[in-house]
């Protein structure tokens, strides 16, 4: 049934999107969409919150999860009611399940273990991911930090290769100030990872990242790079090349380059080949 056509809301005059406009090229939607999105502008305007008007965005929503008013409104009116979020959270999710890469339904939520959950699903949702840490740093709570280290330790271990777990790590160790510096224990945990497949780029960016962070040239980790001196892999390959260069030994990291150009990293040939004539000019 149309809303214009409920008795219960023949209160209500609802409110042409276009009221008073001649639109070029107007947006075709359907008859059910327009009539509720009509009424919903029309409660907006009245400043209506009610019972009704959950149902009403609850409605509007399920049509376009992504119609960030319904769920704006919708927030105040839990508020204005008086409503258990916690009732909300789970109520709203099944939509939230469905829709896991709609910014609105995260900008809905605050719940780590639903976030937890749903990252099962998905885990390299970027939406997900973003929201968890956006969470983390504006509550920032005490007693979950410590064991949110574990979590994503959980997760590299099911997938090493998991670069938005990697990620979340070092926004993890390196978002907060440290009591002592990290770089000794993310150095050995990041080797560890590395010995456990040596051609992942996830945990050699890491790599990368923590010694940046803490202002150590990747020199430094020189030998244990060349542990790996037999493996013909492509990420053991970049490492030693750009310790080469920065250590002035062109020739070699040039060699290596080439290697990468036409056997280990061909999917980037050019890039490569450009790393080559730079060296060269």
């Amino acid at each position: 049934m149309l809303y214009a056509d409920n008795p219960e809301w023949n209160d209500v005059v609802g409110v042409e999107q276009y009221e008073g406009v001649n639109p070029l090229a107007p947006i075709m939607y359907d008859e059910e969409y327009k009539d509720a999105t009509n009424y919903f502008r029309a409660v907006v305007q009245a400043g209506e919150k009610s019972e009704r008007v959950l149902a009403l965005t609850e409605t509007v929503i399920r049509m376009n999860p992504a119609h960030y008013s319904a769920w704006q409104y919708r927030y105040e009116t839990l508020l204005a009611l008086n409503k258990s979020l916690y009732d909300e959270l789970r109520y709203m999710d099944p939509i939230a399940v469905r829709h896991l890469k709609n910014y609105q339904v995260w900008h809905h939520r605050q719940e780590l273990a639903f976030l937890a959950q749903s990252l099962q699903t998905d885990t390299k949702n970027y939406h997900t991911w973003s929201y968890r840490q956006w969470l983390l740093a504006y509550f920032n709570p005490e007693d979950i930090w410590p064991t949110e280290l574990d979590w994503v330790e959980r997760l590299i271990s099911d997938d090493v290769r998991n670069n938005s777990a990697w990620h979340h790590r070092f926004f993890l160790v390196f978002s907060r100030p440290a009591p002592s510096r990290p770089l000794r224990r993310e150095l050995l945990y990041t080797k560890h990872q590395i010995s456990l497949a040596p051609n992942n780029a996830s945990a050699w960016n890491y790599l990368r990242g923590v010694l940046k962070h803490e202002e150590q040239p990747l020199s430094s980790v020189r030998e244990f790079v060349e542990l790996y001196a037999q493996e013909r892999d492509a990420e053991k390959d970049i490492a030693l090349a750009d310790i080469c260069e920065a250590e002035g030994g062109q020739e070699r990291a040039k060699e290596l380059w080439r290697l990468l150009a036409d056997k280990y990293d061909t999917v980037r040939k050019r890039y490569w080949e450009w790393r080559i004539r730079e060296v060269d000019s």
